[in-house]
């Protein structure tokens, strides 16, 4: 049976995970402390990798219970250590001179900033899955990884295995994680992050094309179609909890069980 090998948050959106044996959902539905910090820039518009390119080079370490945070530029071994509520300002300032434009942080703890906010729950995708992907382009799992940036990765599976994991528009597919029963919504649709390395920013210029053509090629039979109607450059599934089921913790090791496809 399907199990969850791995489980990561991004306790800042858009920076590096957090790697995790037990995580809990919010009531929303997103995982505590995944993407519960936030970087604006002036006009309260995200800074992320969609619009910074500089955002790769920033490495962060976090401490367990998400009170600090250690940056550093790739590169350079000098760390910056800050307290993100006593000394938010100063970290403030610091990424400011960083990207060269005023950045302010926000926090949302209930909710989070999902990418998704119709379905909010931890994005899924199978080890087997990056393995398949990183291939194409002669990537190791560590850099698929830190371009695709699920939340949970599923082993013991085939390659796109994850893509049971939805139906069409107006259904979701409900699969259980230990006690927890997630619904599938949809195959995630990518930006441009994926064709940059994560640590560096270099772009594979090519990357879309290449990915589309591979994706449409080795789509798997139990993959439904009507999905990739706008493009195939989709990878990994987002989802939501289930409405009424109180169960939220999942842990590395869990076992995943498909429970079947209902309405949407």
């Amino acid at each position: 049976m399907p199990v969850v090998r791995r489980i990561v948050i991004f306790p800042i959106k858009a920076l590096d995970p957090l790697e995790c044996e037990e995580v809990e959902l919010l009531p929303g539905g997103p995982i505590a402390g995944d993407r519960c910090f936030a970087l604006f820039d002036a006009q309260m518009r995200y800074v992320n990798g969609k619009r910074c390119p500089a955002v790769h080079r920033l490495r962060v370490r976090y401490s367990q219970d998400l009170h600090t945070a250690c940056f550093r530029i790739e590169g350079d071994s000098a760390e910056h250590r800050f307290d993100l509520y006593a000394q938010r300002g100063e970290l403030e300032d610091w990424l400011s001179e960083y990207f060269g434009f005023r950045v302010v942080i926000k926090e949302d703890r209930d909710f989070g900033f999902p990418d998704d906010r119709e379905a909010p729950g931890p994005t899924a995708i199978a080890t087997a899955t990056l393995q398949e992907v990183g291939r194409w382009f002669g990537l190791d799992l560590r850099q698929a990884r830190g371009r695709f940036r699920a939340n949970l990765e599923i082993g013991d599976t085939e390659p796109f295995w994850e893509d049971r994991l939805y139906g069409r528009a107006n259904e979701v597919v409900r699969f259980r994680i230990g006690e927890v029963v997630l619904e599938g919504t949809n195959p995630c649709k990518r930006c441009v992050v994926p064709s940059r390395d994560p640590w560096t920013g270099e772009a594979i210029g090519d990357f879309v094309a290449r990915f589309v053509r591979h994706r449409a090629e080795t789509l798997p039979v139990w993959a439904e179609r009507s999905r990739f109607q706008d493009t195939y450059y989709r990878l990994m599934v987002n989802t939501r909890p289930l409405a009424g089921n109180n169960a939220r913790k999942m842990r590395v090791g869990d076992s995943v069980e498909i429970l079947g496809t209902f309405p949407r």
